[in-house]
């Protein structure tokens, strides 16, 4: 089993940058596929963006893509979201989420075994 905490969120106004982290506990991150969702007000939790075990795999969902890196560090047990030339629509919950069954990454919600407690993003106009 592991626990992911994250932090990094805040309020930003729109076209700055804030960078989100995961810290996982346990010695077995590195088998875990990690994943970025997001949840605004009134819509449902969505993948922003997903990294395979090794990290050499990435996805990102279109509407993020060209301004979010996902990025790992498997000796610190951590992965991380950078968010630059952040907007309005990006305002979310931001959960990450670890999944041991797939060798690569997923998109789906339903295969994320354990979830973090989410940080939340403002971005402001």
């Amino acid at each position: 089993q592991v626990q992911l905490v994250e932090s990094g969120g805040g309020l930003v106004q729109a076209g700055g940058s804030l960078r989100l982290s995961c810290a996982a506990s346990g010695r077995t991150f590195g088998t875990y596929a990690m994943g970025w969702f997001r949840q605004a007000p009134g819509k449902e939790r969505e993948v922003v963006a997903a990294i395979s075990r090794s990290g050499g795999s990435t996805y990102y969902t279109e509407s993020v893509k060209g301004r979010f890196t996902i990025s790992r560090d498997n000796a610190k047990n951590t992965v991380y979201l950078q968010m630059n030339s952040l907007k309005r629509e990006d305002t979310a919950v931001y959960y990450c989420a670890a999944d041991r069954r797939n060798s690569g990454y997923s998109t789906q919600l339903g295969s994320y075994e354990y979830w973090g407690q989410g940080t939340q993003v403002t971005v402001s106009s």
